[in-house]
């Protein structure tokens, strides 16, 4: 009994257009957002919400600060924001730099750069700072016990 095998029937093939989309990170203190931006309509969500769905003005405020810098092109880009982590600032502001990285890597443009690094160096680089850890010796970081000899 010999085992030949048959020819499979190969499958057509259709080629998909390519979406060109860039992702990018932010971070800021323990918040961290993942920024994904594709040619689109102009739709903005923050974790699968519209923009203009943010109850808090000043939040809404920080995250579109790139979108207004770039002016026209912002209505034409999807973009699409993940946020986990930290307090409603620090996502705000972990946010906007996610968004203005990704709107400067899928332009690709350098004028677009200096104008950012202009407006706010933020919005490009991170900021280091972390919150200092609690010592041993006392209530918070720095502060110590107070001392009471009566």
């Amino acid at each position: 009994m010999s085992k030949t095998k048959e020819p499979k029937a190969k499958k057509p093939t259709t080629k998909a257009k390519k979406i060109k989309q860039m992702i990018t990170r932010g971070k800021r203190k323990e918040s961290i957002a993942r920024a994904i931006v594709q040619q689109g309509k102009g739709v903005i969500r923050i974790n699968n919400f519209a923009l203009e769905t943010v109850s808090n003005e000043f939040v809404r405020e920080i995250i579109s600060e790139p979108l207004v810098l770039v002016g026209d092109l912002a209505k034409t880009l999807d973009i699409n924001v993940n946020v986990l982590g930290g307090g409603p600032i620090g996502q705000a502001q972990a946010a906007r730099t996610a968004i203005a990285r990704a709107i400067l890597k899928f332009s690709g443009d350098k004028e677009l750069e200096k104008k950012f690094l202009d407006y706010d160096r933020h919005l490009l680089k991170e900021d280091p700072r972390r919150v200092e850890p609690k010592k041993y010796k006392g209530p918070k970081a720095r502060a110590r016990f107070q001392k009471s000899y009566r």
